[in-house]
């Protein structure tokens, strides 16, 4: 069989074997590897390395927080014959519920995950792997900066935003967010509102922190709709009329 004959997914799955954790998904002509968190930098280094593969860029890197994945806080089907969308007070919302307490739904079995895009410009193609950190409480991912110096930021954007660590990262603090900032915002369990709130106090002539005064609120919008088929049905009933 010659080699073009064999998909590129399969000669991933040859190539990396047991490093990964599933066969290659491959959807809308791009394809994700899911990869052992103990292969992280072993199988990106190979990636980089091979003739076969020669991934010599890294794109993005991200976290993601799987919390709530697979639930929805709109209805799309039942609420409307006509495409429209609705906002709907579920249970199931992200911020509801803990991981541990989370409905069941078709997220992974563990909550966190690194997801880096990958471009090969000698062959012209792009490529996604994604590995999951085995501790949820303390998410920890082995960073990639020795494979490809330019995630140094990304690694640092995902940690301040989500709380991943990647070990063996050289200065890994925060980014985006304020000296003294608590928490991470893009976990799905951040309140939407914050913990606390800034002012700058012109008697100690200095910024404070203080407790948030702003009171929780489910941040599902009542959907209010103005149909003209109603109002036309409603002419027409009163010219019969």
């Amino acid at each position: 069989m010659s080699e073009s004959s064999v998909s590129f997914a399969d000669r991933l799955k040859a190539r990396l074997g047991e490093r990964l954790l599933a066969d290659p998904i491959e959807r809308l002509a791009e394809i994700t590897l899911e990869v052992a968190v103990e292969h992280w930098v072993e199988v990106a280094r190979l990636l980089r390395d091979e003739p076969e593969f020669r991934f010599e860029q890294l794109i993005d890197l991200c976290g993601v927080d799987y919390l709530g994945y697979g639930q929805a806080e709109w209805d799309t089907t039942d609420v409307s014959s006509e495409g429209f969308s609705r906002g709907v007070e579920g249970r199931h919302g992200p911020g509801r519920f803990t991981w541990a307490d989370r409905p069941l739904g078709n997220e992974p079995p563990r909550r966190f995950a690194a997801v880096a895009h990958l471009l090969s410009l000698r062959h012209n193609r792009r490529l996604r792997i994604r590995c999951h950190a085995p501790d949820d409480g303390l998410p920890i991912v082995p960073s990639l900066i020795e494979v490809w110096p330019a995630v140094n930021w990304f690694e640092r954007e995902a940690f301040d935003l989500f709380g991943i660590v990647f070990e063996g990262h050289p200065d890994l603090r925060r980014i985006l967010t304020d000296y003294g900032f608590v928490g991470h915002p893009f976990r799905k369990d951040f309140p939407l509102i914050g913990n606390v709130e800034v002012r700058y106090d012109p008697d100690k002539r200095r910024v404070v922190y203080e407790p948030v005064s702003i009171e929780p609120r489910v941040g599902v919008p009542r959907t209010i709709r103005h149909d003209s088929r109603f109002q036309q049905a409603a002419g027409e009933q009163a010219r019969k009329d």
